[in-house]
């Protein structure tokens, strides 16, 4: 049974699953009607952070255009550029063991791609949630349905696995930005 998380709760992810391994991590999102006359077009995204919270350099930045990091241990599956029908709209491939020591965090977020172009924010969307998947069995370890009603955020930080005595942890975040990818990007140390 999965455990349900809420804003700004903690939980062991591989102390409470000896052996565990390989993860995937789901994002999905369904966009409320819309009637802008543009397509809806979300994205996720991953930053591996150092202990200072932030990428050591942009291949730390994992998104569709630049689907591997962490030396081949973190890899993005690819976009969907609709986020229609069930399930996973994106997935993270994550091979705990391999990550290399000096991430400390990998931070997961949701962006809305040309947002202010295209005069849209997570108001206009629902159901968002992030969950981690055991890869071998494929059961549902984690599970954090953003249920906080953002209006005119266009990126959320949905959550963040990081590093605590040896063992991997999940936090579930669900903080919005407003500036899109763009304010993510220079947060997390990166040049736009």
């Amino acid at each position: 049974m999965a455990i349900s998380l809420s804003k700004g709760q903690k939980v062991d992810l591989t102390k409470t699953n000896p052996g565990l391994t390989n993860i995937v991590v789901g994002l999905g999102w369904d966009v409320n009607k819309y009637d802008g006359g543009q397509d809806f077009d979300l994205d996720s995204s991953v930053f591996l952070l150092n202990v200072n919270g932030k990428c050591a350099s942009e291949n730390d930045f994992v998104f569709y255009n630049n689907t591997k990091g962490a030396n081949g241990a973190v890899e993005h599956t690819g976009d969907n550029r609709t986020g229609v029908g069930e399930g996973d709209d994106e997935q993270i491939m994550i091979n705990l063991p391999a990550v290399p020591d000096s991430i400390q965090k990998i931070a997961f977020t949701i962006t809305i791609h040309e947002a202010e172009a295209r005069n849209q924010n997570f108001g206009q969307v629902s159901n968002s949630y992030v969950r981690i998947l055991n890869e071998a069995s494929g059961t549902e370890l984690i599970r954090y349905d953003l249920g906080e009603d953002f209006s005119i955020e266009t990126a959320v930080v949905v959550g963040e696995l990081y590093r605590h005595n040896g063992e991997w942890k999940f936090n579930a975040i669900g903080s919005g930005y407003q500036g899109g990818l763009l304010s993510l990007v220079k947060d997390y140390g990166l040049d736009a």
